[in-house]
C-alpha cells in the first residue's frame, strides 16, 4: 500500500523534514510498506503472550546503599584555588 503524496508530506512536516519530489515518491512506497508489515503484526493471535516492557530479560545491577563517613572538609578544600576555610570561594557569574 503505497501513501499518498499528500500523506507523506504531512508527515515530512511533522517531522520538520524538506524532501524533494524524488524522496516524497521513494518513501510513499516505503512508508507504505512499513505499514503493510504493522498490518500483518496485527493479525497475529497474541492472546497467550506476555506483555513486557523490554524485548530482552534486563535486570538493574546495584549496589547495596552503604552509610559510610563523609569526606572530611578539609581534604574537599585542599586543592581548591580560593576557599575562606568553610566553602569554595568561587568569582561571581551574576553581577549586583
Amino acid at each position: 500500500m503505497a501513501l499518498s503524496r499528500d500523506t507523506v508530506l504531512k508527515v515530512a512536516h511533522l517531522a520538520r523534514l524538506e524532501l524533494s519530489p524524488a524522496e516524497v515518491d521513494e518513501f510513499s512506497g516505503q512508508l507504505g510498506a512499513i505499514l503493510d508489515y504493522v498490518a500483518r503484526l496485527d493479525e497475529l493471535d497474541t492472546s497467550n503472550v506476555e506483555p513486557m516492557v523490554h524485548s530482552v530479560e534486563v535486570a538493574n545491577v546495584l549496589r547495596d546503599d552503604v552509610l559510610v563517613p563523609s569526606l572530611p572538609r578539609t581534604a574537599a578544600l585542599a586543592n581548591a584555588p580560593k576557599t575562606d576555610g568553610r566553602y569554595f570561594l568561587v568569582p561571581p557569574i551574576i553581577e549586583g
